[in-house]
């Protein structure tokens, strides 16, 4: 039997977390999330499979936590989705290592296609 994937939703909107967490829920994955995204750092077991991560938290820049991440061996695996409300940030989320970007506001579907790519390697349309 396969193994159920984590996703950590790392935003400080409430009404995101909460939406996103529930479609995902919806879609089989188990969801856990965090408005203080300095938290992901100190993650060292029962690691997500996925991070869904917002640029902009009260505080932090996501693409500094991303590139702490990609940085650290124990981290460094797990796939990263930044996200922001500016379009002109994903070159600046690929520098920190990003494995892909999107713009807020989104398509469930984008996101859903995002993260089945990332997890099983699928291309999907879109």
């Amino acid at each position: 039997m396969e193994k159920i994937k984590k996703i950590m939703i790392a935003d400080d909107d409430p009404g995101i977390v909460d939406a996103v967490s529930m479609m995902l829920e919806f879609e089989g994955y188990d969801v856990a999330s965090t408005m203080n995204g300095s938290l992901l750092l100190g993650m060292t077991s029962d690691l997500p499979d996925l991070l869904l991560l917002d640029i902009w938290m009260s505080g932090e820049d996501g693409r500094d936590i991303c590139k702490q991440l990609k940085d650290n061996r124990v981290t460094r695996g797990i796939p990263v989705i930044l996200v922001s409300a500016s379009t002109d940030l994903r070159k600046s989320a690929e520098e920190a290592g990003a494995n892909d970007f999107l713009e807020k506001p989104f398509e469930m579907n984008d996101l859903l296609g995002k993260i089945d790519r990332l997890l099983n390697g699928k291309m999907t349309a879109g």
